[in-house]
């Protein structure tokens, strides 16, 4: 049982992991085991709530195929352990951020004292700018 949020929880029969030989170099112990894991969660057939099918659903992530599948691939460590582990967290973390719900942002406006001190450094510059003139006698 893989546990989002307080009331969110995914069971682990809607994974689908399965064990792959890792890509790259490595020797016999690579080319000898299946270390890497790949794995493949179905957005529409899980028992996530309709806010999240939707909001996963509706974005568009490298990790997201057109068929609603999320697909992980893990090979970063050399036991198929820790690689399920690695996987089950970058799930997890795609979920969580693509779920979120980003706060709307309420436009400011500049206060006084800053309108001040602009004008100020204008006016001065200004000044410097003037000074920089050939002199007349």
């Amino acid at each position: 049982m893989i546990t989002l949020s307080g009331q969110v929880s995914i069971s682990d029969d809607e994974l689908t992991i399965t064990a792959i030989r890792a890509q790259g170099a490595g020797g016999q112990h690579v080319n000898k085991t299946s270390t890497a894991i790949h794995l493949r969660f179905d957005i529409r057939a899980s028992s996530l709530p309709e806010y999240y099918k939707e909001r996963l659903l509706a974005a568009s992530h490298h990790l997201i195929s057109a068929d609603g599948v999320i697909i992980i691939k893990a090979q970063e460590y050399r036991s198929q352990e820790m690689n399920r582990e690695a996987a089950v967290a970058r799930l997890v973390a795609v979920i969580q951020t693509l779920t979120t719900e980003q706060k709307s942002r309420r436009p400011t406006r500049p206060t006084r004292a800053s309108k001040e001190r602009r004008l100020t450094s204008k006016a001065q510059k200004s000044s410097v700018k003037s000074m920089r003139g050939k002199v007349s006698y």
